[in-house]
């Protein structure tokens, strides 16, 4: 091989066992900044041109990911989250009804919008509020977390990995939903039922609930609710058309920015800019190796053999080792450059099988991981084996139950 091929397929190994690490040891450095920094390494070292680098980029899913991030603030800053927090805090006598609030709230939420914003929006609060009335918030984080992805694992804007997939594969919004909907609310139920079953006896005995000195509708006003809710619906009706996803969410965030109240800057500031990075990094670093003629032979070899993941045991084998090996988007974005003609039904059980599979543990997604520091910011500690306890089984129930689910049902052989 040339020495750009080196170079490419040098940075291409270094970028994923930084996924693996989830950063370099001593450096404040994490995924993005390794994705992003191996993507500048090959544009200074000559290995790709600029040009090369942006056909490698998926543009319609990076847009669309901007898109619904702008959407997901208008929930934010129309007092949604704080008013279903405290609905959840009125709840909070019965500890049981307030888990299922929790699994019900994170699950339906992250099946509209993208689950890492809700599931940073909803932690500040619950934390405080569970805090304040002296229960143990751990068991209602990892509803949270779990809940967040089983329900985004319903839609195919529901979380990054799919928002990729569905527009890799063109599939069609409302069809996916039919199909991955029953698995995505049967692992919703497994959530709760494992939680209970683990914490019932050890979130403690709730205080009286004091009173909010100003109630949020007060500060928000009921009216504030409308422009989220109607903006969702509105964005649901466009995914039905034939107009791209990612115009329509695109033209719904570009209206829902025109505020008396909030200034355009302050939406620009709830993007997730971090996420935009890995997913662009990875883009470039995964499209270059691709096309090295090496790593294609290599890869048609190993589909020839059947070696990659097509049938309901390979997904859930591959989803499970890889994303909590490398976590689940740079495990999509891999597969799909190494199989970029996958069937609907592979991509399908794709991205129900890798979301469901970053539920195994706290790395395997970065919801988990969204959740536990944004705990740990509010003096919660959730641990690794906290995590994995309520993690494994959860996971491990539920995608046999999506398996069952897309192989009887005729959608993916076994």
């Amino acid at each position: 091989m040339a020495m750009t091929s080196w170079v490419v397929l040098g940075l291409f190994v270094l970028t994923y066992l930084g996924m693996a690490a989830g950063g370099i040891r001593g450096l404040r450095v994490d995924r993005s900044w390794i994705a992003g920094c191996a993507a500048v390494v090959l544009l200074f070292s000559g290995a790709q041109s600029p040009g090369e680098a942006a056909g490698h980029l998926d543009a319609g899913a990076l847009l669309l990911l901007l898109a619904l991030m702008l959407i997901s603030a208008q929930f934010d800053f129309s007092g949604v989250y704080a008013w279903l927090n405290e609905w959840l805090n009125h709840h909070a006598q019965r500890p049981e009804r307030l888990l299922g609030g929790v699994v019900v709230l994170g699950g339906l939420l992250s099946a509209v919008l993208v689950n890492d914003i809700v599931a940073f929006a909803l932690t500040p609060l619950l934390c405080h509020s569970l805090l304040a009335r002296g229960l143990d918030p751990r068991p209602f984080l990892l509803a949270l977390a779990l809940s967040c992805n089983a329900g985004s694992s319903a839609s195919l804007i529901g979380n990054p990995q799919n928002i990729l997939i569905g527009q890799a594969g063109g599939l069609d919004f409302w069809s996916y939903a039919f199909i991955a909907g029953p698995p995505a609310l049967a692992a919703l139920a497994i959530t709760y039922a494992v939680i209970w079953l683990q914490w019932r006896k050890r979130w403690g005995v709730p205080n009286q609930r004091i009173a909010e000195e100003t109630p949020v509708a007060r500060i928000y006003g009921a009216h504030s609710y409308l422009k989220p809710l109607l903006a969702t619906l509105v964005l649901l009706g466009l995914f039905s058309t034939a107009m791209p996803r990612e115009l329509s969410a695109l033209m719904v965030a570009a209206l829902l920015m025109i505020s008396r109240r909030v200034d355009s800057r302050d939406y620009v500031h709830k993007v997730d800019w971090n996420l935009l990075l890995l997913f662009a990094g990875l883009f470039v670093v995964t499209g270059a190796a691709l096309d090295l003629p090496e790593v294609a032979a290599v890869a048609a070899m190993l589909g020839d053999y059947g070696l990659l993941p097509e049938g309901v045991l390979s997904l859930a084998s591959f989803s499970l080792l890889a994303s909590n090996l490398i976590g689940n988007v740079p495990f999509v974005i891999l597969l799909l450059g190494a199989v970029p003609d996958a069937s609907e039904p592979v991509l399908v059980g794709l991205a129900v099988m890798s979301t469901l599979a970053g539920n195994l543990l706290l790395i395997g997604s970065v919801v988990n991981l969204i959740v536990a520091e944004s705990a740990r910011r509010q003096g919660v500690l959730l641990s690794f084996v906290d995590f994995a306890r309520s993690g494994f089984p959860v996971t491990l129930l539920s995608m046999s139950l999506a398996g069952l689910w897309l192989g009887l049902g005729g959608w993916l052989p076994w």
